[in-house]
C-alpha cells in the first residue's frame, strides 16, 4: 500500500493452533489513508505464509524450497509486461462509509435472509388472517343458531395448553424487560421518591370539599408535617411521666418484697437467738429461776398492757378535750378555703405588686409556653382536617351509593313508558380539587401521555438517525396495537346479542297478552312506580344530608378559625415577649450566678462556723478536764502529807517550783470532762501559796531529800510536780488554741454577715429587676379581639373620649362581683347572727365546766381520804403493780449466778495450770541450783588457778600466755551463760507472782 508502515512482531506460540509451526514472524502493514490493517506472518525457514486482512479473510501458502519443488512443476515466469510503468495506478477507496468486499457480500446475505424471512412472514399472516376470518365467520354462525344448537366458547379450543404457553413466553419476556431495566427503574424510583421527600411530603395536601347542591365549601388547613426527629422527642417526653411512674412503682414494690422478707427471717432470728447452738452449763437451779423469771415477765406485761391500755383511753378522753386555743375544724377549713379563693385583685401594674419564685417568667419558660401553644394549634388543625377528610369520605360513599341507586332507578324505567319517567337527579362528581393525592398519582394513560410528548419534542429537536435498522425499529415499536381476538369476538357477540333481542321483542309483540298476564303487567308497573319515587327521594335524601354535614362543620371551622388567629395572636405576643425576655436574659443570669455563688459561700462559712463551735467546744471540754486533773493533784498532795506535818512547807515549795519540763512516755489522762461545771471555777488555796512562795527569796535544794523527811513522801512530790508541769502546760496549750479558734470563729461570722448582707441586697436587685422586666413586658400591647355588642363603656350615655383609663373584662365577672355584694351582705348577717349564738353556747359551756370541776374535786378528796384510811398515807396503784417485782434484780441477780459458775470453772482452770507451772518452776529451780554449785566450783577452781598464775608470772610471765587467753574466754562464757540464767529465773519469778 502507499505510505504504509511495516512492523514485525515474533508470534506467540500459545497465538497459534495445535500443529502449527514455531519460530514465526508476523509482518503488521498498517495503511494511513483507510486505516485498514493487514498482516503476514512467515516463518525463519520460508515454509509457510499466512496472510490476513481486515474483511477478516485468512489464505495459508506453503513455500517450497528449489529441492524439494519437483522439477514437472518447474514453469518459467514470464517476463514482466511492458509499459507497466507508464500506466496509472489504481487510486484508493478513501470514502469512510464505503464497504469493503467482504462486508459487501455479508450484507447483500443479510438482506437475501431478510427477504426471505419477511416472505415467509407474509405467507404465514395471510394465513393467520385467514383463518381470524374464517373463525370470526364460524363464531357469528354459532350466535345465529338457537341457544340450545349453540356451541360454547370452550369448545372452540383446540388445545388449552397453547394459550398456557404463550401466557408463559409472554411472562418471561415481561421478566427480562424488568431484569433489563432493573436499574434504570431503580435510578428513577429514587429521583422520584428524591422530588416527592424534597416537595411533596414536606407538605399535607390541601383539599377542598364542596356541596353538591349549593355553593358552599370547606377547605383543609395548609400545615407542614412535622418531622420525625421532632415526633420521636414528643414521644419521648410523653413517655418520661411513664417511665417515672413505672419507676415508682418498681421501688414501692422492691420495698414491699425487702418488708415481707424481713418479716419472714425475723420469727427465724428469734428462735436462733432463743434457742443458740452451744448453751453454756448451768445447773437446775438456775434453770428454775429463770422460768420464774419469765413467768413474773409475762405477768408483767400483762399488767402493763391493761395498764397501757387505760392510759390510752384516758389520752384518747384527754385528746378529745378542747384546749383553750382550740379551733373548730370546720371554721378553720372555711376559713383557708375563703383565703384561698378570695383571691388577689391587686395589678400587676400596681407599685406593691410582688411576684413570687414560681410566677417569674425566664426565657425557657415562655419558649415552652410558646412550644405548647404551637403544638396546641398544630393538634387542633391537624383534628379539623382528619373530619374534613372524613367528610370528603362521606362524600364518597355517598356518590357510590347515588351511581347504584341511579343504576336501579333506570333498570326500573327500563320497565316503564317514557311518560311516566320521573327527572332522575343528576350524580354528583367529584372535584379535582377534592382528591388532590391523584395529581401526583401516574398511571399507565399518563406515562404513555407522556412519552408520546417527549418523542414528538425529540421528533422536531434532533435530527433523523441514518441508520435504516433503527428506523425500522422504531416503526415496529410506534406501530397501533392490533385488533386482538378477544375484542373482534366480543363486538361479534355484542351484534348477535342485539340481534336476537330485537327478534325475542319483535315475538313478544306478536302474541298477544291474556288477562292475568296484564294484572300481573299492572302490578308490577304500579310496584315500579313507588320504587322509582322512592328511590329519587333517597337520593335527594342522601344529598340534603351531606350538605347538611358540610355546613355544620364548615360553621364549626368559622368558630376554629376565630380561635386560631387568637391563638395566633397570642403566639406574637410570646414571640414579642421572648425578644424583651432574650435581651434582659444576661443580666438576669448574671444576678442569678452571683445568688448562687453567695448561697454556696455562706453554706460553706455555716459549716466552717459549725466545725468551730464543735471544735471550740471540745477545747472548753479538754480545759475543764485539766482543771479537774490540777485539783485533784492538789487534793491528793494534801492527802499524801496528812495532817500536822512539819515538812509541808518545804514540800509545797517543792511542788510550786517551776522546772523544765520532761514528758514521759507513760503517761495517763485524767477521767471524762465534767460538761456541767464551769471555766471560771477557783483553784485551791495552794495556787495562792504557789504564787506567794514564788515570790519569797528561800533557796534550797530540791534534789536532795530534807533531813527527816520520808524519802517516799519526797519523792511523791517530785513526780507530782512534773505532773502539774504537764497539767499546765496542756492547759496553756489548750487555751491558746481555743483563743485562736475564737478569733477564727469571729473571723468567719463577720465574713458571713458581710456575706449575707450581699446576699438580701443581690435579692433585693434581683426582685428590682423582676419588676422591671414584668414593667416591660406590661408595656406590650395585647390584641384582644372584641365584638361591638360587646363592648359596653358608657359615661353619661355616651362613649368618652379617653379610653386610657378603661379596664377590659368580661360580663361574667361584672355579675359575678354584683352579685357578690349582695352575697356578703348576707353573709355578714348571718355570721352575726352565729357570733351570737357562739357566744350564748360559750357561757353556757363555762357553766357546765365549773360544775365538772368541783365534782372531780370533791371525787378526789374522797378517795385521798380513804386511801389515809387504810395506808396511812397516798398511794400510787399503779407503781405498786408494776413494782411488786422487781423483775430486772432478779434477771440480774440470774446473771450473777451464771457468771459465778462461769468464773468458778474458769478459776479451776487456772488453779489446775498454776499446779501445772510450779512443778516446772521446782524442776527450773532445781537446774538452777545445779548451775550455780556448778558455777561455784568454776569460781574457787579460777580462784585457785589465779593464784597459782600470780605466783608463777614473777619467773615465768611468757609460758602461760596461751593459756590465759583460753581462761579468760571461759570465763566470759560462763558469765555470759550466768546472767542468762538469771534473766530466765526472773522471768519465771514474775510468771509466779
Amino acid at each position: 500500500m502507499q505510505d504504509g508502515s511495516l512492523r514485525a512482531y515474533p508470534l506467540r506460540e500459545e497465538s497459534l493452533s495445535e500443529g502449527a509451526l514455531k519460530d514465526y514472524w508476523y509482518l503488521n502493514v498498517h495503511d494511513n489513508d483507510n486505516g485498514q490493517i493487514r498482516g503476514i506472518c512467515c516463518s525463519h525457514d520460508d515454509r509457510c505464509l499466512i496472510t490476513c486482512g481486515g474483511d477478516g479473510n485468512i489464505f495459508t501458502f506453503d513455500i517450497l524450497s528449489e529441492e524439494e519443488v519437483p522439477k514437472e512443476l518447474k514453469v518459467t515466469i514470464p517476463p514482466p509486461r511492458r509499459g507497466l510503468e507508464k500506466e496509472k495506478a489504481t487510486e484508493d477507496i478513501k470514502d469512510p462509509d464505503a464497504y469493503t468486499i467482504e462486508e459487501y457480500k455479508q450484507k447483500k446475505e443479510h438482506e437475501r435472509k431478510m427477504k426471505e424471512a419477511e416472505e415467509k412472514k407474509n405467507k404465514k399472516r395471510e394465513e393467520l388472517s385467514a383463518l381470524r376470518q374464517d373463525f370470526v365467520f364460524l363464531l357469528q354462525k354459532n350466535q345465529e343458531l338457537p341457544k340450545h344448537m349453540q356451541l360454547h366458547r370452550e369448545e372452540f379450543e383446540v388445545d388449552h395448553r397453547i394459550f398456557e404457553e404463550l401466557d408463559r413466553q409472554t411472562l418471561q419476556r415481561i421478566q427480562l424487560v424488568q431484569k433489563q431495566l432493573a436499574w434504570e427503574h431503580e435510578k428513577q424510583f429514587i429521583g422520584l421518591q428524591k422530588l416527592q421527600t424534597q416537595f411533596r411530603d414536606s407538605l399535607e395536601f390541601t383539599l377542598t370539599v364542596h356541596a353538591i347542591q349549593s355553593s358552599h365549601q370547606i377547605s383543609t388547613y395548609s400545615l407542614l408535617r412535622v418531622s420525625e426527629k421532632y415526633a420521636q422527642d414528643k414521644k419521648q417526653e410523653d413517655s418520661k411521666g411513664a417511665v417515672l411512674k413505672e419507676k415508682w412503682t418498681a421501688l414501692k414494690e422492691a420495698e414491699q418484697a425487702e418488708e415481707e422478707i424481713s418479716r419472714e427471717t425475723s420469727p427465724n432470728e428469734a428462735e436462733r437467738l432463743k434457742t443458740p447452738d452451744v448453751r453454756k452449763p448451768t445447773t437446775r437451779y438456775i434453770e428454775s429461776r429463770r422460768q420464774k423469771i419469765r413467768r413474773l415477765i409475762e405477768k408483767y406485761d400483762a399488767l402493763k398492757a391493761k395498764i397501757m391500755k387505760r392510759r390510752a383511753e384516758w389520752h384518747e378522753l384527754y385528746k378529745s378535750k378542747p384546749r383553750h386555743s382550740h379551733e373548730n375544724s370546720k371554721d378553720a377549713e372555711e376559713v383557708k378555703e375563703a383565703r384561698e379563693n378570695i383571691g388577689c385583685y391587686r395589678l400587676k401594674s400596681a407599685t406593691n405588686y410582688t411576684l413570687t419564685e414560681d410566677e417569674r417568667i425566664n426565657t425557657e419558660k415562655k419558649m415552652m409556653q410558646l412550644a405548647i401553644l404551637e403544638d396546641l394549634i398544630h393538634k387542633t388543625k391537624v383534628n379539623m382536617n382528619k373530619e374534613i377528610v372524613s367528610l370528603r369520605d362521606l362524600k364518597v360513599s355517598t356518590i357510590d351509593e347515588i351511581k347504584s341507586l341511579v343504576k336501579e332507578v333506570k333498570s326500573i324505567q327500563a320497565n316503564l313508558d317514557v311518560s311516566e319517567h320521573l327527572p332522575v337527579p343528576p350524580i354528583p362528581q367529584l372535584h379535582p380539587d377534592e382528591v388532590p393525592e391523584k395529581i401526583v398519582e401516574c398511571s399507565s394513560d399518563v406515562l404513555l401521555k407522556f412519552k408520546e410528548e417527549q418523542e414528538a419534542k425529540a421528533k422536531l429537536e434532533e435530527p433523523l438517525e441514518g441508520c435504516p435498522l433503527t428506523r425500522a425499529f422504531r416503526q415496529v415499536f410506534l406501530q397501533t396495537p392490533p385488533v386482538e381476538e378477544g375484542d373482534a369476538m366480543a363486538q361479534a357477540g355484542d351484534a348477535s346479542a342485539v340481534v336476537t333481542g330485537q327478534q325475542e321483542a319483535f315475538e313478544m309483540e306478536k302474541v298477544e297478552p291474556t288477562e292475568m298476564e296484564l294484572e300481573i303487567l299492572k302490578r308490577e308497573k304500579i310496584k315500579n312506580l313507588y320504587l322509582q319515587e322512592t328511590l329519587i327521594k333517597k337520593i335527594n335524601t342522601l344529598v340534603i344530608y351531606f350538605d347538611a354535614e358540610l355546613r355544620l362543620l364548615r360553621h364549626k371551622k368559622l368558630k376554629m378559625d376565630v380561635q386560631i388567629k387568637s391563638a395566633d395572636l397570642r403566639c406574637i405576643t410570646c414571640c414579642e415577649e421572648l425578644l424583651i425576655l432574650k435581651k434582659l436574659e444576661i443580666h438576669e443570669d448574671l444576678l442569678e450566678e452571683q445568688i448562687c455563688s453567695l448561697i454556696n459561700k455562706q453554706e460553706d462559712i455555716r459549716s466552717k462556723l459549725k466545725s468551730y463551735l464543735a471544735q471550740m467546744e471540745d477545747r472548753k471540754c479538754e480545759i475543764v478536764t485539766l482543771e479537774e486533773r490540777e485539783k485533784a493533784l492538789y487534793a491528793s498532795f494534801e492527802a499524801s502529807l496528812g495532817e500536822n506535818n512539819e515538812f509541808a512547807d518545804v514540800l509545797t515549795d517543792i511542788l510550786k517550783k517551776e522546772v523544765e519540763y520532761v514528758e514521759k512516755e507513760a503517761g495517763t489522762k485524767a477521767g471524762a470532762p465534767n460538761e456541767n461545771e464551769e471555766e471560771d471555777d477557783e483553784k485551791p488555796d495552794l495556787k495562792t501559796d504557789e504564787e506567794n512562795g514564788g515570790s519569797e527569796s528561800i533557796v534550797f535544794d530540791d534534789s536532795v531529800c530534807p533531813e527527816g523527811c520520808s524519802e517516799d513522801l519526797f519523792l511523791n512530790t517530785i513526780q507530782l510536780r512534773q505532773q502539774r508541769l504537764g497539767i499546765e502546760k496542756a492547759l496553756e496549750e489548750e487555751k491558746k488554741a481555743a483563743a485562736d479558734l475564737k478569733k477564727e470563729y469571729n473571723a468567719l461570722a463577720i465574713k458571713a454577715k458581710e456575706i449575707e448582707t450581699s446576699l438580701d441586697r443581690t435579692n433585693r436587685e434581683l426582685e428590682a429587676f423582676q419588676w422591671e422586666k414584668l414593667h416591660k413586658l406590661n408595656e406590650l400591647d395585647v390584641v384582644v379581639p372584641l365584638r361591638l355588642h360587646q363592648v359596653q363603656c358608657l359615661a353619661d350615655r355616651e362613649m368618652p373620649h379617653d379610653f386610657s383609663q378603661t379596664l377590659v373584662f368580661t360580663n361574667q365577672s361584672l355579675q359575678y362581683l354584683q352579685k357578690r355584694i349582695v352575697d356578703l351582705r348576707n353573709e355578714k348577717i348571718m355570721q352575726r347572727e352565729i357570733h351570737k349564738k357562739a357566744k350564748e353556747q360559750h357561757k353556757q359551756l363555762l357553766q357546765d365546766k365549773k360544775e365538772m370541776e368541783m365534782e372531780i374535786q370533791g371525787l378526789e378528796e374522797r378517795c385521798n381520804n380513804l386511801m389515809m384510811e387504810k395506808f396511812g398515807r397516798l398511794v400510787d396503784f399503779e407503781a405498786v403493780q408494776v413494782h411488786s417485782v422487781n423483775i430486772p434484780m432478779e434477771q440480774m441477780k440470774v446473771r450473777i449466778m451464771e457468771k459465778e459458775y462461769e468464773h468458778f470453772m474458769e478459776l479451776k482452770e487456772w488453779e489446775e495450770r498454776i499446779v501445772v507451772l510450779q512443778h516446772q518452776l521446782t524442776k527450773l529451780t532445781r537446774e538452777n541450783t545445779s548451775k550455780l554449785h556448778q558455777l561455784n566450783r568454776f569460781c574457787h577452781e579460777k580462784h585457785q588457778l589465779e593464784t597459782e598464775l600470780e605466783s608463777l608470772t614473777t619467773g615465768q610471765g611468757g609460758e602461760f600466755e596461751g593459756t590465759r587467753s583460753a581462761d579468760i574466754k571461759e570465763t566470759a562464757r560462763l558469765e555470759s551463760r550466768l546472767m542468762h540464767m538469771t534473766c530466765e529465773v526472773a522471768l519465771l519469778r514474775e510468771e509466779i507472782s
